[in-house]
């Protein structure tokens, strides 16, 4: 149906409704209406002191067209109206107005769609030195076809600057690109249950945060550190992450010896020296440590050297397996390029617990 006709037959029942409230007035006394008269008078002088602009429907402006027009002429100005006669004639030139003008489509090409805009945005974003060519390029591989000027437009109305102002690396995308050439190395000790003092030396990675277990020992020396870390690298000779090593983050202590650095720059790694009395120097190697003493090793007696080396091993293996990171998008080490993987809550079949440590921690796996 038209909307004229919608808008015909409205204002028709509108109008008959109002006509069988006139009907009913037939009814009543001279006085009575005399009354209403003037109390309704005296309540729209209340209005009009209240509301400056009132705002009418197009049925209350039809209707209020109409009646003027069977009113005497002149006796319109006297009346006190919420519409002056200038009112009036404003809404008739006005419908005279969408009577004859008929709505056309503006000029020029289609807007860019949402989708395309977002991807434009983001790849600019994520490369900062792409230019408009090689983003358009990118789409087109995709199977967009958007034009050079398309992209060149949607930048700068994004207040995205060109390739050469926004090709500078920020801190985090440098630090990122950094940690995965950065390893520290790190002692800390554990008291045994029988008051015997054991100190463990392990070395973390920066870029996946995983931890490699060097050697426990009670009476740490120089000799014995170097050892420890040539039997580490020949363990990760195979490992890609060992052959991406650049730098080594250590401490001043007198365990690291000119040898313990020969172990690493014979496969050209290069020592970083952290200040003197400044652990957060080595924050990486510092906050696993408060990690293992939290979750592990302060909620259980260790005996001696064997039990703590089978302590550290199993937790290592829940730390670089399983446990969430938040600087690695809640993954572990082992799977941090691992997808996660969304389980849809109606569906799930049910979640499994697996303890470690003797129940210390535990770790959740869907059902299979």
């Amino acid at each position: 149906m038209a909307p004229w006709v919608v808008v015909s037959l409205r204002l028709v029942y509108w109008m008959l409704l109002r006509v069988f409230g006139w009907l009913t007035l037939l009814s009543r006394s001279d006085a009575a209406k005399n009354a209403e008269i003037l109390l309704l008078r005296h309540q729209l002088a209340v209005l009009q002191r209240q509301v400056k602009t009132p705002r009418l429907s197009w049925a209350d402006r039809a209707l209020l067209s109409g009646l003027a027009r069977l009113l005497p002429a002149g006796h319109v100005r006297r009346l006190r109206l919420i519409v002056s006669p200038r009112t009036l004639l404003r809404w008739h030139a006005y419908l005279v107005k969408r009577r004859w003008t008929f709505q056309c489509r503006g000029p020029g090409r289609p807007r860019t769609a949402a989708t395309i805009r977002r991807l434009v945005l983001q790849m600019a974003r994520e490369n900062s030195v792409w230019g408009y060519r090689r983003i358009a390029g990118e789409l087109a591989g995709l199977g967009y076809r958007v034009g050079p000027s398309t992209v060149w437009a949607i930048l700068k109305s994004a207040g995205v600057d060109p390739a050469p102002l926004r090709s500078g690396q920020t801190w985090r995308q440098f630090l990122a690109a950094q940690a995965d050439s950065i390893v520290a190395a790190d002692f800390f000790h554990v008291d045994t249950a029988f008051l015997r003092r054991l100190y463990v030396l392990f070395v973390i990675e920066h870029g996946t945060r995983r931890v490699h277990l060097a050697g426990v020992t009670a009476h740490p020396t120089g000799d014995w550190a170097v050892q420890q870390v040539r039997n580490l690298l020949m363990n990760l000779q195979d490992h890609c992450a060992a052959r991406a090593w650049k730098f080594l983050v250590r401490d001043r202590d007198a365990k690291y010896t000119a040898a313990f650095d020969a172990v690493f720059t014979a496969i050209g790694v290069r020592i970083i020296l952290t200040p003197i009395r400044a652990p957060r120097a080595n924050a990486i190697a510092e906050r696993w440590i408060g990690s293992v003493r939290r979750e592990c090793l302060d909620q259980m007696l260790i005996v001696g050297r064997r039990h703590l080396v089978r302590v550290l091993t199993e937790y290592l293996d829940h730390y670089n397996d399983h446990r969430p990171h938040r600087g690695l998008d809640q993954r572990s080490p082992n799977r941090r390029a691992d997808p996660l993987s969304v389980a849809d809550p109606a569906k799930s079949i049910g979640v499994i617990r697996r303890d470690r440590l003797g129940g210390l921690i535990h770790e959740y796996a869907q059902v299979a």
